[in-house]
């Protein structure tokens, strides 16, 4: 086993720092990073979605908590935990930020929230088996990902062909099918969360909220390929 993780106290100065933190973590046991954090572990992660990766951003110390921002804005990097299987494939979709639904009308590619949190992702993996209980969970390896050009280009075309359904007033007919990479799905903490969008006539309407999602073909290639590198 590693030496032990302890909680960050600061931000990490630099990605080698940030990575020696990450790497800490690898093949320990949530419980035990809760425990020693001064935590409680939830019995079931289905009503607690977000702890894992809270708990994580205690020990590398992240900064930028809900802000529409990158976890260490000062690295320009953000933050993924993913859970998966022994072999390595990804169990769901992945978060990637809430969209706006109006006012989209001249944003590009390169100034959306979307490109700006996959500019640059810290993969945390954690074991997503629901017949394991959350504290005998283990951290795996992490990895830092940059987007080649290839998968850059990909998310640049899923997320011009959403924007262009939402600015046409289609967002309501967007399903998780459209895109390759990148889909949009409802995201709120209940039905009665509503915000403000374009219907079909032009008029404002009230729909869920929105948010981006990487599908699971896309991460299961990056999980893949960061596999083979450290084979």
């Amino acid at each position: 086993m590693n030496d032990l993780p302890q909680v960050a106290t600061a931000a990490p100065s630099d990605i080698a720092q940030l990575m020696a933190r990450a790497h800490a973590l690898a093949g320990m046991p949530l419980g035990w990073l809760a425990s020693h954090a001064g935590w409680i572990t939830p019995a079931n992660l289905s009503r607690h979605k977000g702890w894992s990766g809270q708990l994580i951003e205690l020990y590398l110390g992240a900064s930028a908590g809900s802000k529409p921002q990158q976890d260490f804005p000062e690295l320009g990097v953000e933050l993924k935990t993913i859970p998966v299987t022994p072999e390595g494939k990804p169990l769901e979709t992945t978060f990637v930020c809430v969209t706006p639904l109006t006012g989209l009308n001249g944003v590009r590619w390169e100034d959306s929230n979307v490109r700006n949190k996959l500019r640059q992702v810290l993969w945390i993996p954690i074991d997503g088996r629901r017949e394991v209980a959350p504290a005998d969970r283990m951290i795996g390896t992490p990895f830092l990902w940059r987007p080649n050009a290839i998968e850059d280009q990909l998310l640049r075309q899923d997320w011009e062909e959403i924007t262009e359904m939402i600015i046409l007033g289609q967002v309501q007919a967007i399903t998780a099918r459209h895109g390759q990479v990148l889909q949009l799905r409802p995201k709120a903490a209940n039905s009665k969360v509503l915000t403000e969008a374009i219907g079909p006539d032009g008029a404002r309407i009230q729909t869920l909220p929105r948010g981006y999602y990487l599908k699971t073909n896309f991460t299961a290639a990056l999980l893949q390929q960061a596999l083979q590198r450290s084979s």
